[in-house]
């Protein structure tokens, strides 16, 4: 039998009490840790007991005090739901009143439109029309010449053609007057040839104060030089490249013309003809187009007009020498002709037969100076069109080169190797004709001055001939005397 003492029985139950009102105090009362009475040690069962019973009040108020804060609130809440709901149902009505205002202003619009309608009638087709003749007569402007001297038209014909397209203005009579002014003086205009001052912008970016001759609508001129009018900066400025040089004449002609009738090349397209003419290459540009290959060829072109003419120089020399002496019976050393006739001369008792041979071997010794470097034209004749030929071969690898890597799409990839391929035939022809001609008459020249050396010697041969022939028979001798 076991012996139970009272006092370990209570300081058990009290500190299992305890810690089962401890964990019960921290659950129930963890929001009002600011107050310090429940943190105190119960001294008994009755002290337990009383701080149970003051902190259940205390939890009991303060439940209290948060119903009553939450009542409180949800009957503002409900206020502020009440006050929404009367503000939803009168956006409502408004919605409709505005919904229905506006179907009646829909309704009200279409009958004013139509009444409107009804009322302009044709005036309708009238702003039509001005509107288009408006916004072409202003295209027209804006590429005009005449515009270089008039500037400003195209603001009001601009506004103009905005008011005409909105079908809510009437057009006044001294808006459509001045539409009608504008038209006629630019026809007035077109047929004038006018001088005017005004800044114009050179082609180094300078700007200075000239004097401009406008040629009706056409162009526009100032120092010799065509001029250009650019409608996005209304300013006028020299063309970066003029047209050639029998262009630019006809420019000063009409300046110095006085008013007087003259020769003038005008473009009939506002500018689109003369911007081809500008585009086009020149002289010194086409042959840059032609390469390594073309400044060759014409090198050796250069060559070959050098040799040319030395030999045309030497044998007119030569041929006016031969002609005087064959007009003198004094053989002179200076011409080929005197050297073969100082043959005969210096070997006075030579038969007849070893005589030609001395003439045959003077004459074949000057042959050779007449006929030195005409080969040299010949060749350059024949390896000219040869060299053409290399560079067309070239110029079109290299296109299909081009092609190659960037295919067909675009044209000027191609250009540069189709020019060189034709530029330097072109090149090769022009250097292989004029050598050809040449070769041709310097050789006839050659060959007439040894025709004459031969008949020369011929007759010489002859003459010693009948000579001997005189002495040999005395019978003969007598006879001719």
């Amino acid at each position: 039998m076991m012996t139970i003492y009272p006092n370990v029985i209570k300081s058990v139950i009290k500190n299992t009490i305890k810690k089962a009102l401890t964990v019960s105090a921290l659950s129930i009362s963890l929001a009002s840790l600011s107050s310090a009475s429940y943190a105190q040690d119960a001294v008994n069962l009755d002290d337990l007991l009383n701080q149970l019973a003051q902190g259940k009040i205390t939890q009991t108020k303060q439940n209290q005090a948060r119903e009553s804060e939450f009542k409180g609130k949800l009957n503002q809440q409900q206020n502020m739901l009440n006050d929404m709901g009367l503000q939803r149902d009168n956006a409502l009505v408004l919605s409709v009143q505005l919904e229905q205002n506006f179907a009646d202003n829909e309704i009200n619009l279409a009958n004013k439109a139509e009444a409107l309608d009804k009322r302009l009638g044709e005036l309708k087709e009238l702003f039509g029309v001005l509107q288009q003749v408006s916004g072409d007569t202003r295209s027209k402007f804006q590429t005009s010449v005449i515009s270089a001297q008039i500037p400003g038209r195209g603001q009001f014909l601009d506004e103009f053609a905005q008011s005409m397209g909105s079908s809510s203005k009437l057009a006044s009579i001294s808006e459509i007057e001045r539409l009608w002014f504008e038209l006629q003086r630019e026809m007035t205009q077109s047929g004038k040839v006018t001088t005017f001052n005004r800044e114009i912008v050179l082609a180094n970016g300078d700007r200075k104060n000239a004097e401009v001759t406008r040629v009706g609508g056409f162009n526009l001129i100032s120092n010799g030089k065509y001029l250009e009018y650019i409608d996005e900066t209304g300013s006028v400025a020299e063309l970066m490249r003029q047209p050639s040089s029998r262009y630019l004449a006809s420019t000063s002609d009409l300046i110095e013309s006085g008013g007087n009738t003259t020769a003038f090349a005008l473009d009939p397209t506002g500018g689109s003809i003369l911007s081809l003419l500008v585009q086009a290459p020149d002289l010194k540009e086409r042959v840059d187009q032609g390469g390594p290959v073309g400044y060759i060829i014409l090198a050796i072109g250069f060559v070959g007009l050098l040799i040319a003419l030395e030999r045309l120089i030497s044998l007119v020399l030569i041929g006016s020498k031969v002609e005087r002496q064959l007009k003198s019976p004094i053989a002179s050393s200076d011409n080929p002709l005197g050297r073969v006739m100082q043959v005969k001369d210096n070997n006075p008792n030579l038969d007849t037969e070893t005589l030609e041979l001395k003439l045959s071997e003077s004459i074949l010794r000057e042959v050779p100076k007449l006929s030195k470097r005409l080969t040299l034209i010949k060749i350059i004749s024949v390896v000219a069109p040869l060299i053409g030929l290399l560079g067309t071969v070239t110029g079109m690898i290299n296109t299909f080169q081009a092609i190659t890597l960037f295919g067909t799409g675009d044209p000027k990839l191609m250009a540069g190797g189709i020019s060189q391929a034709l530029v330097t035939t072109v090149l090769g022809l022009v250097v292989a004709i004029p050598m050809v001609f040449i070769f041709a008459y310097l050789n006839g020249r050659s060959r007439n001055i040894v025709n004459i050396l031969q008949q020369e010697s011929t007759g010489l041969i002859a003459e010693r001939a009948e000579r001997a022939e005189l002495e040999n028979s005395p019978e003969l001798a007598g006879q001719g005397a």
